[in-house]
C-alpha cells in the first residue's frame, strides 16, 4: 500500500501532469523533510508534522547557507502537500496555515546588451559544421523566441511549421504556445536539419529538434555550456546561461515598445505579474540613459 508521500507523487504526476523537473522536486523535498524530522524531531511520518517541525527546518535550511528563494520553493511543495493530505481526509489540521514564506527582496534580471547580442549574432564568425550550426541555433532559439532551457531541449522537429513559420512549445504546467519565427531564424532551422540529416546519415534521434555531437538528444548541461563559452565573447557579465538570453529577449522587446502582455504570451507567463519586473529592469534602463544625458542630471 502506497505511503501518503508516494500517493501525492503519483497525484502530481497523472492528476495534475506536473513536469518531471518539478515531479523530482517534490520527491527530493519530500524526501528531505522526512530525514530532518526522523533525525532531529523523532517523528516517523511527514503527516504528524505540526508547524513548529516545519519552522525548525525552515530555521536548518537558512542556517545551512540555502538561498531564501530556494527554501521558499521547498515550503511551497510542503503547501502543496498538506493540501492534498487535508483534501483526502488524512489530517485534520493543514500545518501550513501558521507558515509564511520568507521576505526576498526582487532581483533584477540578468540581461545582455543590445549591441552584444548583435555582435554576437552577426559579427563573430560561426563555422559551417554541424556542430557550429548546431550552437548558432541554440542562441538563436535562446535569444530569439525567449524559451526556456527544458523547452528547447523539449522542442521536437515535428514543433516546427514550416508553413507558418512558427515553433509550437510546451510549456510549464504542460501548456502549449505558438511563437512567430524570423525568416533568418526559419531558414537557420531548415539549415541545421539538413546537416543534421548528413552528419548522422538519418541515425541521429530525429524525434528531437537539438541533438548531440553523437547524435542524441541535447541535455542541459549541452546547452548551458554552448550558451556560456559563446556569451565569453561578448560580455562580462558573471552569469551566462540560457536564461540570461530569455532576460535578454524580454528586456529588448520591451525596450523596443512591446506590448507587455505580448511578451507575457511569448514568454508562457501564467500571469502578467512574472513578466512585469521586466518593465523594472526598462525604468533602469530609463534612469541610466537620462543620467548620461540629460544636463541637470546629477554627475
Amino acid at each position: 500500500m502506497p505511503t501518503p508521500s508516494e500517493e501525492f507523487l503519483q497525484h502530481i504526476r497523472y492528476e495534475k501532469r506536473l513536469s518531471h523537473h518539478t515531479l523530482t522536486a517534490y520527491g527530493n523535498d519530500l524526501a528531505q523533510f522526512s530525514a530532518f524530522l526522523a533525525l532531529e524531531c523523532n517523528v516517523a511520518h511527514p503527516e504528524r508534522a505540526d508547524f513548529r517541525h516545519i519552522r525548525s527546518w525552515m530555521v536548518s535550511l537558512v542556517e545551512s547557507g540555502l538561498d531564501k528563494s530556494s527554501v521558499n520553493r521547498k515550503i511551497a511543495t510542503l503547501r502543496a502537500y498538506y493540501g492534498f493530505l487535508l483534501r483526502r481526509k488524512v489530517i485534520d489540521l493543514d500545518p501550513m496555515t501558521k507558515i509564511q514564506a520568507l521576505k526576498i527582496s526582487k532581483k533584477l534580471p540578468v540581461y545582455v546588451e543590445e549591441k552584444p547580442m548583435d555582435m554576437l549574432l552577426n559579427d563573430v564568425e560561426f563555422g559551417s559544421t554541424f556542430e557550429d550550426v548546431r550552437d548558432k541555433l541554440v542562441l538563436e532559439l535562446l535569444y530569439g523566441t525567449g524559451i526556456r532551457l527544458s523547452e528547447l531541449t523539449g522542442l521536437k522537429t515535428v514543433d516546427v511549421n514550416l508553413y507558418d513559420k512558427t515553433i509550437q512549445v510546451l510549456g510549464k504546467r504542460n501548456k502549449h504556445r505558438i511563437i512567430p519565427l524570423t525568416q533568418p531564424l526559419f531558414e537557420l532551422i531548415q539549415q541545421y536539419i539538413q546537416l543534421k540529416k548528413e552528419a548522422f546519415n538519418d541515425e541521429a534521434d530525429q524525434n528531437v529538434l537539438i541533438v548531440s555531437d553523437k547524435g542524441v538528444a541535447a541535455y542541459a548541461v549541452l546547452i548551458q555550456r554552448i550558451v556560456k563559452r559563446h556569451l565569453t565573447l561578448v560580455t562580462t557579465l558573471e552569469k551566462k546561461s540560457p536564461h540570461v538570453l530569455r532576460h535578454s529577449f524580454a528586456t529588448h522587446l520591451l525596450n523596443r515598445g512591446a506590448d507587455l502582455n505580448a511578451i507575457k504570451d511569448l514568454l508562457g507567463h501564467s500571469s502578467l505579474a512574472a513578466t512585469q519586473i521586466y518593465t523594472h529592469t526598462s525604468l533602469e534602463q530609463l534612469k541610466k540613459t537620462y543620467d548620461q544625458a540629460h544636463p541637470k542630471a546629477k554627475k
